[in-house]
């Protein structure tokens, strides 16, 4: 039995929605309120949906790959009015796949702890996509390209003598990012995703 694409499209909508809404409280927690201005701080899907990222992409890799993956609409925040100016903008990053994170333990400790009391297999197998889009969306948007979350603890953190790598990472991120989910992504994601999987729910997706 095959979970409906539905099913896969809800899961998936509301685990960036989550992921984006994360960002925005954590700005707001620190001093800024543009997310909340912009409406951004709801649960509704729609002000969230990128055209590409949020219905082209997922379609391309459901009907190219089988699985469906992409990503919302950022949610928009000021740097200048953060009050942690220098650790601020990696914190407003990291609560996004923190928090998918947080989803896939949730629902995989779940699966994993009333697998004999889930009496609908789709129940089951939807329990399980969600982990899996989660830890996919968790481990891609950890990673240290730009405009990934990731970056951003990598420009913070790096001391100033680094610069000029800051400035090149920047400067060729759109090329970067192609190599990276073309080339890269692929290995991290078989060395980390399924492992992960199976460490929480107990076999592997």
């Amino acid at each position: 039995m095959t979970l409906l694409p539905i099913f896969q499209i809800v899961a998936f909508v509301y685990s960036v929605v989550l992921h984006e809404i994360s960002h925005g409280l954590m700005a707001q927690s620190l001093g800024d309120d543009t997310a909340k201005n912009s409406g951004r701080l709801t649960l509704n899907p729609l002000p969230h949906i990128d055209m590409f990222g949020s219905i082209i992409l997922p379609l391309l890799t459901y009907f190219g790959a089988g699985f469906m993956f992409g990503y919302a609409k950022p949610v928009p925040y000021d740097v200048r009015n953060l009050r942690d100016q220098k650790y601020g903008p990696t914190k407003v990053a990291l609560v996004g796949p923190a928090t998918n994170i947080l989803i896939a333990l949730c629902f995989g400790l779940i699966l994993r702890l009333l697998s004999d009391s889930i009496a609908s297999v789709a129940m089951a197998q939807l329990f399980g996509y969600i982990v899996w889009i989660n830890l996919t969306l968790a481990i891609f948007n950890l990673c240290p390209v730009p405009p990934l979350d990731g970056h951003w603890p990598l420009i913070t953190l790096l001391p100033q003598r680094f610069d000029e790598a800051k400035r090149f990472i920047l400067r060729y991120s759109l090329f970067l990012m192609v190599i990276f989910i073309f080339i890269i992504f692929p290995t991290i994601y078989s060395y980390t995703v399924p492992p992960l999987f199976k460490l929480i729910v107990g076999y592997y997706p």
